[in-house]
């Protein structure tokens, strides 16, 4: 339960429908508090305290998710629907997340760690803690769906297209969607809203948070803050490597990004890519930013493993973005993506996810490279 209207409502419904519903709170940290700072007489079931936070400590947002307030306002509907809550410690574990997030970046990628956290806690640590207090699954308020079958459970889009998570938690793997309940995915947002009014749930109107919980601020300020000596200057450089302007790190760049670049141009640029190893920049045209295809490692794969050759579906690149039509391969480890189209701004280190018929999910990976030739 992270203190939202979604979760609060998936609680509700369960509750409604027979379950033995109990309630857990992810505590990564409060609104300024600093991560890495060791707790002192840390009560599971006591609101946390804010502390002073030295030059490049991650402080927790007061808009993100898993805030003080967010502990707060779940812990008021738990009471509400007179069910056990826990606040569990995960701040300790939520630092790899910080660090992966922190890794990507310095490396040229662009992370995604919304994916991680629930990859790597909401539906990792925090599976194994349901266990421990003898739950059989662990549900959520995402909008998405968990079909079925004889082939074994699948993560589907959600009905609410608009708010569709799916993409989300395609690395959660096959042993967690066993035990994963989703009670909102058959539904769209607006009417979850009425059924929190009409639960009597003090969350109904809290609005959706949107910031990433560990960045209040701009990211690469962030980064800044945590490792100024990472940040050097370089060479902007157009794609035949004429130097174009300087900036102060490759990190305050991402791939697509059109403002910010300030080098004289009679066309509008964008960031094309990014090289760690000599810290430039390359920019060029919009139609320089097309790439054909995409190849990912690390997969979580669903289907038949054993199909031949190419598999028609659609592809996602990012958390909100259109289908693309596709075709992938997934072989020796490696998912190769061919899209039907060009599609611009695709960065490595970010997920690309497979769905037949644009509906239930085959697998995704994570992005190392793009491909910009007529063959992937």
């Amino acid at each position: 339960m992270s203190g939202g209207v979604d979760s609060s409502v998936a609680a509700a419904l369960l509750q409604q429908t027979g379950h033995e519903v109990v309630g857990c709170f992810m505590r990564l940290g409060s609104p300024g508090e600093e991560l890495e700072t060791p707790l002192a007489e840390e009560r599971a079931s006591q609101s946390c305290r804010v502390g002073h936070n030295p030059s490049g400590q991650a402080r927790i947002g007061h808009q993100g998710c898993c805030s003080i307030n967010d502990a707060a306002d779940a812990r008021l509907v738990a009471a509400k629907l007179e069910i056990p809550f826990y606040v569990v410690n995960f701040r300790n574990d939520f630092g790899r997340i910080i660090s992966y997030f922190e890794e990507e970046y310095h490396a040229g990628r662009t992370p995604n760690p919304c994916v991680r956290c629930n990859d790597w806690l909401k539906f990792g640590k925090l599976r194994v803690y349901a266990e421990q207090l003898g739950c059989d699954a662990v549900a959520t308020g995402h909008y998405a769906r968990v079909a079925r079958s004889s082939e074994g459970p699948r993560i589907c889009r959600g009905l609410d297209r608009a708010k569709d998570q799916s993409y989300v938690l395609f690395g959660i793997g096959p042993q967690a969607l066993s035990r994963m309940l989703l009670p909102i995915g058959e539904m769209e947002k607006p009417a979850v809203r009425e059924l929190a009014r009409a639960f009597g749930l003090p969350v109904f109107d809290k609005p959706d948070s949107q910031e990433i919980c560990f960045v209040p601020d701009d990211y690469a300020d962030f980064l800044a803050r945590r490792a100024p000596q990472r940040f050097t200057e370089g060479a902007i450089v157009d794609e035949s490597g004429r130097e174009l302007g300087r900036h102060g790190g490759h990190q305050r760049f991402t791939i697509g990004q059109r403002k910010g670049l300030r080098v004289p141009a009679s066309i509008p640029l964008y960031v094309l890519t990014k090289n760690p190893a000599t810290n430039e920049v390359v920019v060029g045209p919009r139609e320089s930013l097309e790439v054909t295809g995409v190849e990912a490692t690390d997969v979580t794969w669903y289907a038949d493993p054993a199909f031949a050759g190419e598999i028609a579906c659609t592809a996602q690149v990012r958390a909100h973005g259109l289908p693309i039509p596709s075709r992938a391969s997934f072989v020796d480890g490696v998912l190769r993506v061919r899209f039907d189209r060009a599609e611009s701004g695709v960065a490595p280190g970010q997920a690309v996810v497979c769905y037949d018929h644009d509906e239930r999910i085959l697998g995704g990976g994570w992005i190392r490279t793009t491909v910009r030739s007529s063959i992937a």
